[in-house]
């Protein structure tokens, strides 16, 4: 983050004003909603690796509800509670034990009970449409969350929650931002949770009790117990020393973000010009995101004037959930792996969006279940962490893009009672030179939307390449 961010952000606090916070406890016993979990979660390498860089941060502007200041902060502050009650893990801790003998670290969630944490703030002088009405984001977003810059190991090395969340009065409307430790779970555990909140609180009219309101909901009963390779101990004893010693602040870079939506028949042309380039070479079929993806690659290499004989690396994430056996649709926790293609600049530029499309396709098909156990294995021996700056590679102007989260997610599914999402954001966490996060796009019916995050006179370059922005729809003003 540069100077003028650090400026900006200042700004964007001063509009945002926290009138409270409060641990929330489970409203009720995990043992009575069915789903005991251990007292102590051990974290598997996926979930280990994670210590190391920020929370998630994503949250969802909603209408003006009808309940404002204290009654709104209650009202949810209930519901929450009683989401606690169905993933109770999320208000227990991070504990890290170091063992002189040996120098090895291990890291369990403990299921205390402590509560996870909610807060109330307001920013009366900003409203929905400062938020959605221009590509770019308003720095006031990254205020809408608590947590911001906070690794994973501080919530063992200073006994934070593993949970947050912050509900912000606008002047015509609500946004609710959580954050979530990535050591305990990933993308999909993170909007399961929200899931059963929204759900939890469209119900909390009637006079069903906890038990039966959370036997009620939709979402699917969470699976605490964690997936081990059949030859790793539990837990698994890090030789770090000190949990200390793996933390890395990550020097911030200078970046500015724009979130473009492409609509459900952009999508499907993207798609089908990448098909019918590829068309008697490619082995399987380029999907819409791969497509998309594609065309953000090309759009930004053009937008960095990336030379034509730069090496450039797009890292996706592959969801290992469906694709390994023993994983149920319902596992809390991380369930994912890295998957990167990589190009020059020339290339991408010169053998267009279905050759791009087609490296992206083959570095998700590359996933091997027989590869990924062996690399579990070595991680128990060899632990490697996950971070941002390693991510981020090359020099200041980026070479680099990641994708993380999934249009698959229910994110416009989140009515609290009051009216589905309007829009959908993400706060400070990981953002670095290259981050572009994937959302479900607000129509449904395969639209999806690009949250974009690269240096700022790249950006500029990017919102004003006609190539680009033609498959982009414009935010209405």
């Amino acid at each position: 983050m540069g100077s003028n961010d650090h400026r900006n952000v200042a700004l964007a606090v001063d509009r945002v004003r926290v009138l409270s916070r409060r641990l929330v406890r489970p409203s009720s016993s995990s043992s009575s909603s069915g789903h005991a979990p251990p007292c102590d979660i051990h974290l598997t390498p996926w979930d280990l690796r994670f210590l190391s860089i920020d929370y998630i941060q994503k949250g969802v502007l909603l209408p003006k509800p009808p309940l404002s200041g204290d009654r709104l902060a209650d009202a949810l502050a209930s519901s929450f509670a009683r989401a606690l009650a169905l993933f109770y893990p999320f208000a227990g801790r991070l504990v890290a034990e170091e063992r002189a003998d040996d120098g090895t670290v291990t890291v369990a969630l403990r299921c205390t009970g402590e509560g996870a944490e909610f807060v109330h703030a307001a920013a009366p002088g900003v409203a929905v449409s400062d938020v959605v009405s221009s590509l770019y984001t308003p720095p006031e977003v990254w205020s809408f969350y608590s947590y911001n810059l906070v690794l994973g190991a501080d919530a063992a090395t200073e006994s934070r929650p593993v949970l947050s969340t912050q509900v912000t009065e606008l002047a015509d409307g609500v946004f609710v931002g959580m954050s979530l430790n990535h050591s305990v779970g990933d993308g999909t555990t993170f909007w399961k949770f929200m899931n059963a909140w929204s759900e939890i609180n469209r119900r909390a009219g009637g006079a069903m009790s906890d038990d039966l309101m959370i036997r009620e909901i939709s979402t699917p009963a969470p699976v605490f117990r964690r997936w081990f390779v059949e030859t790793s101990p539990v837990p698994i004893p890090m030789p770090v020393g000190k949990l200390q010693h793996i933390v890395r602040r990550l020097e911030r870079p200078e970046v500015q973000e724009c979130f473009f939506t492409f609509s459900a028949t952009s999508a499907r042309k993207l798609k089908a010009k990448a098909n019918d380039e590829m068309s008697g070479a490619a082995t399987a079929t380029i999907s819409s995101l791969q497509a998309v993806l594609a065309h953000l690659w090309r759009g930004v290499c053009r937008a960095r004037r990336l030379p034509p004989e730069q090496v450039t690396f797009y890292t996706v994430m592959v969801g290992c959930r469906g694709r390994v056996n023993g994983i149920p649709a319902g596992y809390v926790g991380n369930a994912l792996m890295f998957g990167k293609a990589e190009a020059t600049a020339g290339e991408i530029e010169e053998k267009g969006l279905g050759w791009t499309a087609w490296q992206l396709n083959r570095a998700v098909a590359s996933f091997d279940e027989a590869g990924m156990r062996e690399s579990l294995e070595r991680w128990v021996r060899e632990p490697e962490f996950t971070y941002m700056s390693k991510l981020q590679s090359g020099d200041a102007g980026g070479v680099a893009l990641i994708t993380g989260s999934s249009p698959r997610f229910d994110v416009f599914g989140n009515d609290f009672g009051w009216g589905r999402p309007v829009a959908v954001r993400s706060g400070a966490g990981n953002k670095i030179d290259g981050k572009a996060t994937v959302f479900e796009g607000p129509d449904g019916a395969g639209s999806m939307s690009l949250e974009v995050c690269i240096a700022p006179d790249a950006l500029r370059r990017l919102v004003a390449d006609d190539e680009f922005m033609d498959a982009v729809t414009l935010p209405s003003s």
